[in-house]
Order: structure tokens, then C-alpha cells, then sequence
């Protein structure tokens, strides 16, 4: 089982250091907690911002007058068109994108380009706009790419149009949807552009566009009104192609190594995989208490027990809890399990995985985040928590296994352990006080002590570690691995001690099973399993700083 908290030395559960308006490290099902609930802990927890009570609902934003006025104008253009005819049209089809026109004809010179006769039929969306007495130009905007930005130039005059429909052009505003027919050419700056022969309004638009020069400023705009957003910024349009490249990467690379892919249910009768706090509903037919799903683990491994060997889900996951640049309620992972597998395993795929989506999204595995080198194309470093505290605090071998030296460590840095850690506690305070922060560039932390992993397998060589690594990149965690637990009887048991903890009051603890365990009775083979967040994968893949650049429509306040 996954697990966000840890236990102490006598076996308590500590709840992991969180503001309570900010969420756990989001990387899946298979979380991790940012530090114990301990005071040294707590001094580095941020201020919990105020919780105003939420607006009221509003059926409309408040727009800006200069804003209503020109909408006024629009709606009389809009009201003009309607008695004309149909406003709306819905019969031009667009045979060309901008992108390919420029990618095939762009580099050619005019005297090649014109005798071609190249004919084409393009349609998007207007966003300059010059006129400039019987000739004019515009930029029309698509949804291609390509080094334009799926833009391409329209030259209109009066001669190939006529005084109707060019003088009905002047009165288009920015933002309107225009489909066009024309003979490429190159203008004399050597701008590959349409001479248009035929030129139709498509939709009216009624809102005008943000600065089109700057785009919106302002981010939660941007977050709010992403359709804006990606209207304005080719930046932003680039980065969610860039995460639909490592999404669909990401699942033909589990493919082609014959995992198969599944879908498991978002309602579930019992919450379980991970340690949350669920979105809670009601099912009317059943009259039944349901939750949003906060990891697949469960339904993932019954699959394992019913014979399929390997299997994934790229799923949505939800949690109620916090928002932070590294949260969302609503988030997208990855799980992963293959029978006969390792933590070992486990790694290596990871691994390969991780650099595979680079390459595919970005073009190269060498990436560049916050301005520093992040290098995916060496192999990743493996560190065990105490090689760790040697290599990036500054121990040494002996010191790293000395309680005394490692408690002294924490209270020079201010930092005032609890009395009751041992060794496995302090080394693990220690490293995420002092290492994670450090580990920038790709670096499995491996040999978890059981102390700090209540709910993972112990190694069969060695009972005080854990067959489980978590993957840090930036300094944060981006995956979370571990050989699963497939003992029925050692998980009834944990189980039961969640459902305790339940009792007691946790509200994130998980409830008990039944049905898990029966599947387990039946036998589930050994079993490797790891869990990647792929919006965090996405910030580092396109140098985002915050989760809500990586999610076209992330969690927000009402507009009130």
C-alpha cells in the first residue's frame, strides 16, 4: 500500500509536515510525505494563507467599460449580419494549414513560388490587421504550428475582392474567424502570403482579444480563461502539445513493452491506495455513499491476481485537499505493475521511460529547468538514504551511522528532533532537511529503513531496509516505486491498524478492504510496482514553474 505518512519508532503513524490548505507531493496513488509533523518540521511549514468564505455565485465576469463598448459595437456588426443572412455559416472547408504551407513553400523565392500556381484554401482566426487604402493585409492564425506558429499572412485588395466584400472586410474586427482562397506568393520582404481571391467571414467574434502584442498578463487570467490564453500565447499552445506528445508517448512505450492498458473504475465503494482525504458523493440508484478515486492501486493489482501480468492506467486522480504551484485537486498519474518484477525492475524501466517521453516531447532527453541543466540521457544516479546524507551533507561513512552526530547535524541547523527518533528517523530527517533539495540532476533514493516506510515490503536479504525507491528530479519527487506487498494475512494486518487510525480520527487513513484481501487470498504473484506523476513530469519537460501551467483547466476559486 501506498502510504504519505510514517511511522515512528514504536510503530505510530505521524502524519506527514502540510499546511492544511496545501496538498501532499502529488505524484500518484504512491505518495510520499514532505517531512514528519515534527517541530523543526513545522518551522519550515509556510503560513496557511486565510480562507475567506466562498463567494457567491455569479452568472457573468465583470468586463471592463472600454470592454462593453466595443462589444456593443460587435453585436451591432453581429446584429447587421443576421438580417443579411446566415451569420454563422458552417460550409467552407479549409484544405491547408499554415504550418505545412510554410514548411513546404517557405524558403522559396518569389520568381520559383508564383509560377507554381499554388492554390490554396485556408481558414483560422484573424490577429493583425492593416488596411491600407485598395490593398490591405491581415494574419490569419490556425491550428498548426510549425516556426510561424500556425500563422499565415493574407493580402486582400479591392481589385480580386470587389467594393462589397471589401469593404465588408474593414469592418471585421481582430479576433474573427475568416476563411480564405488564394495564390501563395512571397511579398517583397519575402513573407510567404495568400493573394486572396475569395474571403468569407466565418464567426463573428464578440469579446475582443487581449493586447495583441503582450498577450494577457495577468496569470490567474490566464489559468481562468485558458482558451484566451492559448488564442494570445503560442508559448502556451506549444506546452500543452508538448504534454500530449508525452502522454501519448508514455503509453506507446508501455505498449510496445507488452503492458496492456486498462481502465479502472473513478467511484469506489471504499477509498484506498493511497493516504487522502477523498471527494465524497452519493449514488442515487445505489443509494450509496461513493468516493472520487485517489489511486488505482487496488483495482490494479486485482488485475495482477487474475492473471494479467503486466498492466497501466494513466488516469485522473482526485484528492480534497490543497492547492499549491505543485497541487491540484484533479491531477493525472500513471500506475504501473508487472508481475515477476523487482524494485530493481522497476527502476531501470522507470528510467528509460522517463528519457523515452523526453525525446518524444521535447526532442532531446537533455532539458533545461529554472535555467539549470537537467540531463536525462546519463544513467540516474541510485543513493540509499545514508549514502546520500555522505555525498550531499557533508558526513562521512561513520558519522552517517552515528545518532549523536546526525541529532547534533539537525540541531545546528535549527531544526529540534523529537526525543523518540532512532538512527532510521534522524538519517531520514536529516535528508529532507538537508539532500533532497540537492538532488537536481536524476537520482533514485533506494533502501528506505522500514521505520520510514511503514507500509512497504521488507528486503528478504535485509529485514531493517525496503524494497522501494522514489525518484527525485529538481529536488522534488517525480516517482515512487516498491516490490508489492503480496502477503494476505501481513496486509489484513496493516489494514486493520489504518482502520484504527481511522477510528481515532484520521480522516486520511484508509479504510479496511474486504475485498482486496480476498483477492489477495487467492494469491497475487510477486509483483513490482511504481506510480509517475505525469503533471509534474510535464512541468519538467516544458520548464513550468507551477502545476496550473501544465493543466489546461486547473482548480480555482469561483469567480465571484
Amino acid at each position: 500500500m501506498r502510504s504519505r505518512k510514517r511511522a515512528t519508532a514504536r510503530g505510530r503513524i505521524i502524519a506527514e509536515r502540510v499546511c492544511p490548505c496545501r496538498g501532499p507531493a502529488a505524484i500518484g496513488g504512491r505518495l510520499r510525505p514532505t517531512a514528519y509533523n515534527s517541530p523543526f518540521a513545522r518551522n519550515r511549514a509556510s503560513a496557511c494563507p486565510p480562507n475567506p468564505a466562498a463567494p457567491a455565485m455569479t452568472t457573468e465576469p465583470t468586463t471592463p467599460d472600454d470592454d462593453n463598448k466595443l462589444m456593443v459595437e460587435r453585436r451591432e456588426k453581429l446584429a447587421a449580419l443576421r438580417q443579411q443572412g446566415v451569420a454563422f455559416p458552417n460550409d467552407f472547408k479549409p484544405k491547408h494549414h499554415a504550418a505545412d504551407l510554410q514548411a513546404k513553400y517557405g524558403d522559396m523565392a518569389n520568381e520559383e513560388l508564383e509560377p507554381l500556381g499554388v492554390q490554396v484554401a485556408v481558414a483560422g482566426r484573424m490577429m493583425l490587421k492593416r488596411v491600407m487604402g485598395k490593398a490591405s493585409f491581415a494574419t490569419l492564425q490556425d491550428g498548426s504550428f510549425g516556426k510561424t506558429h500556425g500563422r499565415l499572412q493574407l493580402f486582400i485588395s479591392k481589385d480580386a475582392l470587389g467594393d462589397e466584400v471589401y469593404d465588408a472586410f474593414k469592418r471585421w474586427d481582430l479576433g474573427d474567424i475568416v476563411g480564405a482562397v488564394g495564390q501563395l506568393f512571397k511579398t517583397r520582404t519575402g513573407e510567404l502570403s495568400v493573394k486572396v481571391s475569395t474571403l468569407r467571414l466565418l464567426t463573428k467574434s464578440l469579446r475582443p482579444l487581449p493586447d495583441k502584442f503582450h498577450g494577457m498578463s495577468d496569470q490567474e487570467t490566464k489559468y481562468r480563461q485558458r482558451y484566451a490564453d492559448l488564442i494570445t500565447d503560442e508559448t502556451a499552445r506549444a506546452r500543452f502539445v508538448a504534454r500530449s506528445k508525452a502522454i501519448s508517448s508514455i503509453r506507446s512505450f508501455m505498449v510496445e513493452h507488452a503492458f496492456l492498458e486498462v481502465e479502472t473504475p473513478m467511484l469506489h465503494p471504499i477509498p484506498g491506495g493511497a493516504n487522502a482525504k477523498p471527494f465524497v458523493t452519493h449514488h442515487n440508484a445505489l443509494d450509496q455513499q461513493m468516493f472520487l478515486r485517489i489511486a488505482p492501486e487496488l483495482y490494479l493489482k486485482r488485475l495482477i491476481v487474475g492473471g494479467f501480468e503486466r498492466v497501466f492506467e494513466i488516469n485522473r486522480s482526485f484528492r480534497n485537499e490543497g492547492i499549491s504551484v505543485r497541487h491540484n485537486p484533479e491531477f493525472t498519474m500513471m500506475e504501473f505493475y508487472a508481475a515477476y518484477w523487482n524494485h530493481h525492475d522497476l527502476m531501470d524501466f522507470t528510467e528509460a521511460l522517463l528519457r523515452h517521453a523526453a525525446r518524444m516531447a521535447t526532442g532531446s532527453a537533455a532539458l533545461t529547468y529554472a535555467g539549470k541543466p537537467v540531463d536525462l540521457d546519463k544513467p540516474f544516479t541510485r543513493l540509499s538514504v545514508r549514502e546520500s546524507l555522505v555525498v550531499h551533507a557533508g558526513l562521512t561513512d561513520a558519522e552517517s551511522t552515528d545518532a549523536g552526530v546526525i541529532h547534533a547535524k539537525l540541531r545546528a541547523l535549527g531544526e529540534e528532533p523529537p526525543a523518540h527518533w532512532k538512527l532510521a528517523q534522524l538519517q531520514f530527517g536529516l535528508f529532507e532537511a538537508v539532500v533532497e533539495e540537492k538532488l537536481w540532476q536524476p537520482t533514485f533514493i533506494i533502501d528506505y529503513p522500514v521505520e520510514v516506510s511503514p507500509l512497504a515490503r521488507a528486503s528478504d536479504t535485509n529485514p531493517a531496509i525496503t524494497e522501494r525507491f522514489e525518484l527525485f528530479i529538481t529536488g522534488r519527487e517525480y516517482g515512487n516505486g516498491f516490490s508489492e506487498l503480496n502477503d494476505a494475512e501481513d496486509q489484513a494486518a496493516r489494514f486493520q491498524a489504518q482502520a484504527a487510525n481511522k477510528e481515532a480520527g484520521d480522516e486520511e487513513a484508509m479504510y479496511y478492504d474486504a475485498d482486496f484481501i480476498r483477492a489477495l487470498e487467492y494469491g497475487m504473484p510477486p509483483t513490482g510496482g511504481c506510480g509517475v506523476g505525469l503533471d509534474r513530469l510535464v512541468m519538467l519537460l516544458t520548464d513550468s514553474p507551477s502545476i496550473r501551467d501544465v493543466i489546461l483547466f486547473p482548480a480555482l476559486r469561483r469567480e465571484g
